[in-house]
């Protein structure tokens, strides 16, 4: 029981990709979702979330205007679309489910459902 991401690789600068989040023996159409990332010797930080319908989204001031949450409830898959890539980017991506359907925070202990994430290399 976990959700799944996939998609990393590595990549130019200013290059893109795409990275997807599958629910594997759970639901997240009712719930929020929120792709995080972890670069060595940091702290997991939030990147964007988006709501249960997909209404409200929010991102991270690093990330504006250079990537795209998005998410499929019939297909059981949040997608992380990112473009203009730095290689400040390079970390180890994760989604995960928010802990209630009413959650709707940055702060990562909120978030339930962890999966191994997907590395993403940002270098020339």
């Amino acid at each position: 029981v976990q959700l799944q991401a996939s998609g990393g690789g590595l990549v130019q600068p200013g290059g893109s990709l795409k990275l997807s989040c599958v629910a594997r023996g759970l639901e997240i159409d009712m719930w929020p979702v929120g792709w995080f990332r972890q670069a060595p010797g940091k702290e997991r930080e939030g990147v964007a979330r988006i709501s249960r319908r997909g209404n409200t989204i929010v991102y991270a001031d690093s990330v504006k205007g250079r990537f795209t949450i998005s998410r499929d409830n019939a297909k059981d898959t949040v997608y992380l679309q990112m473009t203009n890539m730095k290689p400040d980017d390079t970390a180890i991506y994760y989604c995960a489910r928010g802990r209630t359907t009413n959650t709707w925070s940055d702060n990562h202990d909120e978030y339930r459902y962890w999966g191994q994430g997907t590395l993403v290399t940002v270098s020339s």
